[in-house]
């Protein structure tokens, strides 16, 4: 399941990686596709981490972590809308993967807080 979500949260960060390029030559819009970009491919690299992860907190903590960049990125790619620097339907499978993503995520931390197997 781990691999399964570490290729798909690499998907996702190509995709992000690809709407920050679209955004790259507005100006007003460069502060705002750094830091989506940043959030969105972080939650890669924090599944990444958890996958080596020493301990049961460890691996919380990073798959936590993962979610909260998820949270940022959300709130990321609202504000672009919202401040069309971007057609609302641009990032609109990003945010459903976003969601499905934070809903498998959300999963595996009560799981692991609980002692059930991921």
């Amino acid at each position: 399941m781990i691999d399964d979500l570490k290729n798909r949260t690499k998907a996702f960060a190509v995709r992000i990686i690809g709407l920050h390029n679209s955004l790259r030559e507005k100006n007003s819009a460069n502060v705002i596709a750094h830091q989506v970009l940043k959030s969105g491919t972080s939650v890669g690299a924090h599944c990444a981490e958890a996958s080596r992860a020493k301990s049961r907190a460890d691996f919380l903590n990073k798959i936590v972590g993962a979610t909260q960049e998820l949270e940022e990125t959300l709130y990321w790619l609202d504000l672009m809308v919202e401040a069309r620097l971007v057609k609302a339907t641009r990032p609109e499978l990003l945010r459903k993967e976003a969601d499905e993503l934070m809903a498998i995520l959300t999963t595996i931390a009560k799981k692991t807080k609980t002692g059930k197997r991921v």
